[in-house]
């Protein structure tokens, strides 16, 4: 089913929607996030929540019921948090959506509706899941409450796909230059702010930490100047994701900063790939998270080659019990 039809089709089932929860694990939680973000700023009557799988399954909110949305997410659909969230979800009456990419998965057995999309093809292809999430948050406010701007989301859907490629084959200088002057740093500091807060989360922890074993912290750049600043001291490593739109101010500020004194910082800014022009002022920063995570990815591969250190590498993840 189209996204539109999804969220028409839990409409004529339950007029009165309340609460819409989205829920995943590392990458794919994070990947939730640009949705999430969206809603909270242009809904006024939706509840809005972001969980990671067992804190939704240890801790449920009370609100999960037939008023409710729930979309969960999971790359090979086979994440047991997030299966027994889909399941948990169902259980409670809520309207369950499942986002992944394998047809016929764990994922997909208890929920109501399901959204498949690819992720081999291409960099554009990696940011389906992303965008296709958002699409269903866009449909959710439009359905629901109406969205002024609900055209130009449009638009920018698109757009943004074509755009991500364009990105991605104009970036690899860049890639390989970081990867050189990072590839030996035991720690990378990664911040960002607005819907693409947790495009640094997701770098840092699953990027980093868990497919090269960089030791990272992440925080966001409005946060960055209550505690953190404080480690800013002449090259040590920073990796700043700009964006293009509201809380493009923010990302200055903690960059002044950064080159006041003198820290080792790269700069991915989604303005240097034209997002502005593509997209229109109203919603550029909900699509800043799929353009710089697909310019990410090419940075990532880079950095992999020169430390000869695959991103398939693991020690702990599908290789034990735990």
């Amino acid at each position: 089913m189209e996204l539109r039809q999804i969220i028409t089709s839990i409409k004529e089932k339950q007029p009165s929607i309340k609460s819409v929860f989205f829920v995943g694990c590392g990458a794919s939680k994070a990947e939730l996030y640009p949705a999430k973000y969206f809603l909270e700023a242009n809904a006024k009557e939706l509840r809005v929540s972001l969980y990671t799988a067992n804190e939704f399954n240890y801790a449920t909110p009370v609100a999960v019921d037939e008023t409710s949305i729930v979309i969960t997410c999971s790359l090979g659909g086979t994440t047991p948090e997030s299966v027994e969230a889909t399941s948990k979800a169902r259980e409670l009456g809520a309207h369950v959506i499942a986002v992944t990419h394998v047809e016929d998965s764990p994922l997909t057995k208890d929920a109501e509706y399901v959204v498949y999309h690819g992720f081999e093809a291409n960099y554009a292809a990696k940011m389906e899941k992303m965008t296709k999430v958002l699409g269903l948050a866009t449909e959710i406010l439009n359905e629901f409450e109406g969205y002024e701007h609900y055209i130009k989301m449009q638009d920018g859907f698109s757009k943004i796909y074509d755009l991500i490629e364009k990105s991605v084959a104009s970036v690899v200088p860049q890639a390989k230059a970081f990867a050189d002057a990072y590839k030996d740093d035991e720690v990378i500091y990664v911040m960002s702010s607005g819907a693409t807060h947790e495009v640094a989360y997701s770098f840092s922890i699953c990027l980093l930490m868990e497919m090269q074993w960089i030791n990272s912290g992440t925080f966001h750049d409005g946060e960055f100047f209550h505690g953190p600043f404080e480690i800013v001291d002449k090259d040590v490593p920073f990796l700043l994701l700009m964006n293009d739109g509201r809380t493009r101010a923010m990302d200055s500020r903690a960059l002044d900063f950064l080159n006041r004194f003198d820290a080792k910082t790269t700069v991915v800014d989604a303005k240097d790939f034209g997002l502005g022009s593509e997209v229109a002022p109203e919603v550029v920063d909900y699509f800043n998270p799929m353009l710089i995570s697909g310019v990410l990815r090419v940075y990532a591969e880079q950095l992999a080659i020169v430390r000869n250190h695959p991103l398939t590498k693991r020690r702990y993840m599908w290789k034990l019990e735990y």
